[in-house]
C-alpha cells in the first residue's frame, strides 16, 4: 500500500472520529462528557459550554474534510499539525485540573501525537510535489 493510501485512510479515521465525537458532544453532552477526563462537570445551564466543545470538534472535522475530499494534500497536512495542538490543549486542560492522567495521555495526547504523525507524514508524502513546482521549468530560447 502507498503512503498517500496510508495517509488518506489515516486522515478519513481522525475525520470521522473527530466528526462523531464533536457530534455526541452536540446531542448528548452530559452523557459523553465523562469520558474527557475531568473529575467535575457543570451542572444545570452549563451543558451549554459542552456543546462548544462539540461544535469545535464539528467544524476542526469539516476543514479536515474539506481539505482531503478537495485534494490539498500538503494543506490538509499542515491543517493535521495545527489541530493536534486543540488535542494537546484539551489533554493539558484535563491534567491542569486534575483529571484522569490516562485520559489525558491515552486519549487526548495519542490522539495528538497520532494527528502530527499524520500531518508528517502527509507533508512528506507532498514534499516532492511542492519541490517541483517551486522550482520553474526552463523553457527552450
Amino acid at each position: 500500500m502507498s503512503l498517500k493510501k496510508i495517509n488518506t485512510v489515516l486522515a478519513a479515521v481522525f475525520i470521522l472520529f473527530i466528526l462523531w465525537f464533536g457530534t455526541e458532544y452536540i446531542l448528548s453532552p452530559e452523557t459523553t462528557a465523562p469520558g474527557y477526563g475531568l473529575p467535575s462537570w457543570p451542572s444545570g445551564d452549563g451543558d451549554g459550554f459542552l456543546v462548544i466543545k462539540g461544535i469545535r470538534d464539528v467544524v476542526l472535522a469539516l476543514v479536515l474534510g474539506i481539505l482531503l475530499v478537495t485534494g490539498h494534500r500538503r494543506a490538509l497536512g499542515w491543517v493535521l499539525l495545527v489541530e493536534a495542538l486543540a488535542a494537546y490543549g484539551d489533554m493539558t486542560n484535563v491534567l491542569a485540573h486534575h483529571g484522569s492522567v490516562a485520559t489525558a495521555l491515552g486519549v487526548h495526547g495519542l490522539t495528538a501525537t497520532l494527528m502530527v504523525v499524520n500531518g508528517l507524514l502527509i507533508m512528506r508524502e507532498t514534499r516532492d510535489v511542492a519541490a517541483t513546482t517551486a522550482t520553474p521549468t526552463p523553457q527552450p530560447a
